[in-house]
Order: C-alpha cells, then sequence, then structure tokens
C-alpha cells in the first residue's frame, strides 16, 4: 500500500529551522507516509489523491524536543514537603514517595506525560526512569515504553540507575537502589530488546546512571562500555548544584567534570542534564568533546540550582536542547512554555537582544535533535521527518491581537497545539489528543498519585 500524501497549504508562517530558522510567510508542505518531501511558499496544486489540510491563520513549527525528563514525577506534582527546597533536600523527601512505583502507576504516568507533552506541541521526548525500588519487576521501564507506543510519540527511552544507598555514603534511600550487575542485565536486556538505530526510528534507548552521588565510578565505567559496544548514548545528570560540586571533591576530590573523565564519559555521544557550574576551562572541555546539554530552566529556577550558560556553552561547541524536567521539579510538562522560559531567563543574564525568538525555538528543535543524536527531526524540509505542531492564532483568546506570529507562540503562552503529527501520524487535532481518552485517564491518574503518598506516609 503507498503512503498517505498530504499537503498542508496556507500557513501564515512555516518555521522551518533549517538550514537556521528559516520562515516562510504563506507556506505549505507536503508529507508523503512518515517524511516531508517539500516545503516552500504559495499554494501549489494538489496531486491526485492527495489530502489537503488548511492552515489559514496558523503557524507551523518542528515538532519540539525534550532532551530530559522524568516522566513518573508527575504523580508527585507540587508534594508540599519538597515545595520550597533545594535538589538534595527535596530528593530526600520524594524518594520515600517514588519507592513504591510500580508497573501500574508508572504506566498511568507515562500516559499522562506523554499526553501533556503531545499537547503542547513536542513530538520527540527522552525520559530518564532511574527508580526501581527493591521488588519492583525487573521490566518496570518498559510500562513507559508501550506508553510511548500508545500514544504515538517519538521516544528516547533511557535506562537510568542508582547503586549506592545511604548506607554507603550515597543519597538515596538503599531500598531505591539496585545491585550495578543487576542494572547491567537489564541494561542489555533493554538496549537488545527495543533499541532502534535505524533513521526515523520512533524508540531508541540511551543508558543513563543517575548522578554521581548515587552511583559508584564502577557503574559509570561499566555503564559506558556497554553502551558503546551496542552503540547506543549516556546520559547522566551532571554540575545541577553546589552541594553536587561538594559531594564530587569529598567523595571522589574531583570536580564533577574530571570525575566525568575518569569514568570515560567525555564523548560526543554523551548530554548532560543540567549543566549549570563549570568553570570556563570545563565549558571549553565540554565543547571541544561536543557534549550535549540539557538546559532545564524551570526546575533549575524552581529549586534554586543556578543558570546554565548556554551561549558559553553553544560558543564552545557544545549543543545545547531544552528539557521540561520532572514534573515534581517543574511541574508541568509543557514544552512550548519551557522554550518560552529559556528565552526570558537568557535575557535576564544578557539583556533583551541576548536571544530571539527563533534563536529559543532552534533549542528546542534542532539544539535537541543533537543531544539526542539525530539529524532526522528538529526541521522540516525535504527528508526530514514529518513532526510537527500547528498553532492556531486566530482560535486562541491567548493570541487576539498579536502581530508576529511567531513571536507570539512565546511572548503570549502557554499555549496548546491544535495538530500535531509525529512520524505522519495526526495524534492531536482541533486541540484534542486522539490516541488517549483523557477524561478516563484523569481521574485514574490521580487516584494513583494519591495512593502513592498515602502509601509513604
Amino acid at each position: 500500500m503507498s503512503a498517505v500524501r498530504t499537503l498542508w497549504v496556507g500557513a501564515e508562517a512555516l518555521v522551518t529551522m533549517a538550514p537556521a530558522g528559516t520562515v516562510i510567510r504563506g507556506g505549505y508542505l507536503r508529507t508523503e507516509g512518515h517524511r516531508v518531501v517539500e516545503t516552500g511558499p504559495g499554494t501549489p496544486a494538489p496531486a491526485r489523491d492527495e489530502v489537503v489540510r488548511r492552515l489559514d491563520g496558523c503557524v507551523v513549527v518542528p515538532g519540539l524536543v525534550n532532551t530530559h525528563h522524568h516522566l513518573c514525577q508527575n504523580l508527585t506534582r507540587a508534594y508540599g514537603p519538597a515545595a520550597n527546597a533545594k535538589l538534595f533536600d527535596w530528593l530526600v523527601a520524594l524518594y520515600p514517595v517514588w519507592a513504591g512505583f510500580d508497573p501500574q502507576n508508572l504506566a498511568l504516568a507515562a500516559q499522562v506525560g506523554f499526553a501533556e507533552l503531545l499537547l503542547s506541541g513536542c513530538t520527540t521526548t527522552s525520559d530518564h526512569h532511574y527508580l526501581f525500588p527493591r521488588g519492583a519487576p525487573p521490566d518496570l521501564l518498559d510500562a513507559t515504553i508501550h506508553a510511548a507506543r500508545d500514544l504515538g510519540i517519538r521516544f528516547h527511552v533511557t535506562r537510568g540507575s542508582m547503586s549506592v544507598g545511604e548506607s554507603q555514603g550515597g543519597l538515596p534511600p538503599d531500598r531505591c537502589t539496585q545491585d550495578e550487575q543487576d542494572v547491567l542485565r537489564d541494561c542489555q536486556r533493554v538496549v537488545e530488546t527495543w533499541h532502534d538505530p535505524q533513521p526515523y526510528a520512533m524508540l531508541r534507548v540511551a543508558l543513563a546512571p543517575c548522578s554521581p552521588f548515587s552511583v559508584s565510578a564502577d557503574l559509570m565505567r561499566e555503564t559506558a562500555l556497554l553502551a558503546r559496544a551496542h552503540g547506543v548514548r549516556l546520559h547522566t545528570h551532571l554540575a545541577e548544584t553546589l552541594d553536587e560540586e561538594r559531594y564530587c571533591l569529598e567523595r571522589f576530590a574531583r570536580r564533577p567534570v574530571d570525575f566525568l573523565e575518569d569514568v570515560g564519559w567525555m564523548g560526543d555521544d554523551v548530554w548532560l542534564a543540567h549543566g549549570i557550574h563549570f568553570s570556563d576551562a570545563e565549558v571549553a572541555r565540554l565543547g571541544r568533546r561536543r557534549i550535549g546539554i540539557a538546559h532545564c530552566p524551570t526546575s533549575n529556577m524552581r529549586l534554586g540550582s543556578g543558570i546554565c550558560r548556554v551561549a558559553d556553552l553553544r560558543a564552545a561547541g557544545s549543543p545545547v536542547g531544552l528539557g521540561v524536567d520532572g514534573s515534581a521539579s517543574n511541574d508541568t510538562g509543557h514544552a512550548l512554555h519551557e522554550v518560552r522560559q529559556a528565552l526570558y531567563l537568557r535575557r535576564l543574564v544578557g539583556g533583551a537582544s541576548a536571544m530571539t525568538v527563533l534563536e529559543a525555538l532552534e533549542l528546542a528543535t534542532r539544539g535537541g535533535a543533537a543531544c539526542l543524536g539525530r539529524d532526522d527531526i528538529g526541521w522540516l524540509g525535504p527528508g526530514a521527518a514529518a513532526d510537527f505542531a500547528v498553532f492556531d492564532r486566530l482560535a486562541d483568546i491567548a493570541l487576539s491581537g498579536a502581530h508576529d506570529p511567531v513571536a507570539a507562540l512565546l511572548l503570549c503562552g502557554p499555549l496548546r497545539a491544535r495538530t500535531v503529527v509525529v512520524n505522519g501520524r495526526v495524534v492531536v487535532d482541533e486541540g484534542e489528543l486522539l490516541t488517549v481518552d483523557l477524561p478516563t485517564l484523569l481521574p485514574r491518574h490521580r487516584e494513583a498519585a494519591q495512593k502513592l503518598v498515602e502509601a509513604a506516609r
């Protein structure tokens, strides 16, 4: 059966990000199956048997790419004991609640998290799941993979790990850690079972020890060897807080970047979450090795962690993408809102001209794709994946009176997408998610969140 061809015409603004943030006014795009085959200005005649979709009054952007998330955390949004805490205290307050994760509540959290991202224009997300409480089934992570397939989002799942608990000088309680050989065995299983290295893949795997204060140097080294033997990427938290820096100096007698070098992680197959507390020399080292950074502005501000040096890192050569981070430190999963936060935070530091709207959108598209090691997403043009989001500025009250349609996406937000297409498939239409029944899902999710907290008391 031949691939479905669709002509999307009449866009007020088509943001292609190809090659450098090109905006086509009065643009169109043509898709065939899972690929974009043509973009341009004007209104071409439809080909025979081609479906025509109108985009009048709409802005079209490449599907947003979320490079760091903890889907499970939306079960603990705005958790009172952690509402005003910095990172280490926040984690200590939440670990006992997260120890109750099981396949059922993890699946609900994943479905809600994916739904929230899709409705905000995100078509590709990663998830850093490192919580495998003792007694949980060994294939706990697979619940998120099944949810991604059900909802139709492009997914980079990272098999996280924590192996150093309180009894060994780490931060997490021992019941939230795993034996390191068990970790490595399941990492291999997840990669061999689920990773798809092909272009346009809907599911890829990365390996992701949680942080220097929850895993050993040996596990970091062994994970890197395993990942490179299987051709998958590596991810971890690094340089998020000064508390982490002090921990590394006390435990390893090394700063976080030096620790990363010691365990063999300084390569262009690595992307780091947060990446705030780097010296000038460390920024240069990371840039030379083209190590990616998942910038998480809302979480960083919420926890008072600091400000990522986005401009310096990019100038040094590091790809920089955006991450909504977990919905217990954000506490949302709205990808377009995260772009707005990145724009405003950069301007707060560098002035009103320090970052343009298109430069912020580039972080959330091409920058995120580079962090994930992909060149088939994050832009719109012949050969790109048919991943895009449509925002209707005529229908949304927040955009009434806006003049520049592209600037309005960030300056007037946050917004819900009208249409979202992933791999050529329409998954959001007229503002409604087509792949899950939210009125049925959300009460179940709220009930699971309540039970999780009650069980930890």
